[in-house]
């Protein structure tokens, strides 16, 4: 539609009411939602824009003096468009905060680091209470990962003695740590041969 036809087809209203511009805006529907869609990218926007426009014109009052009353519609449709857009950008802002609020923060709080740092002191001084070469066999076996024949060829003892060593630091580890309020163990070698 050429810019002389949208803007001059309808005389200038003196005293328009908002039926006369109701009835425009029916009268031209097509022509608004066509340029609306155009201008805003969606033709879904455009219709809602334009039933928005509608209610907005439901009024008792006189509109007063309108020059170009098509012009004057579209202006009333593109502003509402503009702050249906706003609202949704701002909609989609606050869901995408809320969505980030809802992470998990995957690093612990200070008081389960304080705990930890508790938890660790703890196992270190039931760790240094062992005889040094039970020491030795629960380094190897839960640090270090050896297996328990590599173990016993190291310290030049039979595969059960590592057994036996091994199962009587994790029974002390295990009493201490109970003790100061934490249970459980290193998690078995990767193998135990």
């Amino acid at each position: 539609m050429d810019r002389g036809r949208w803007e001059g087809s309808v005389a200038p209203m003196t005293g328009t009411t908002w039926a006369a511009l109701r009835a425009l805006l029916v009268d031209r529907y097509g022509d608004f939602r066509a340029r609306l869609t155009r201008q805003f990218g969606s033709e879904e926007l455009a219709s809602e824009t334009l039933h928005e426009t509608w209610l907005h014109l439901h009024r008792h009052d006189e509109a007063g003096a309108v020059q170009r009353p098509a012009a004057f519609l579209m202006r009333i449709a593109a502003n509402i468009a503009r702050d249906r857009q706003r609202a949704e950008r701002r909609r989609l802002r606050r869901s995408e905060v809320n969505a980030a609020l809802e992470i998990a923060d995957p690093a612990p709080g200070p008081a389960r680091e304080a705990e930890a740092r508790r938890d660790l002191s703890l196992a270190e001084r039931a760790i240094a209470e062992l005889p040094e070469r039970t020491r030795a066999i629960l380094v190897a076996s839960r640090l270090e990962g050896q297996t328990h024949q590599a173990i016993a060829s190291r310290l030049g003892i039979s595969r059960r003695t590592v057994l036996y060593e091994l199962r009587r630091a994790i029974a002390h580890l295990d009493a201490r740590l109970e003790e100061g309020g934490f249970s459980g163990c290193a998690p078995e070698p990767p193998e135990s041969s």
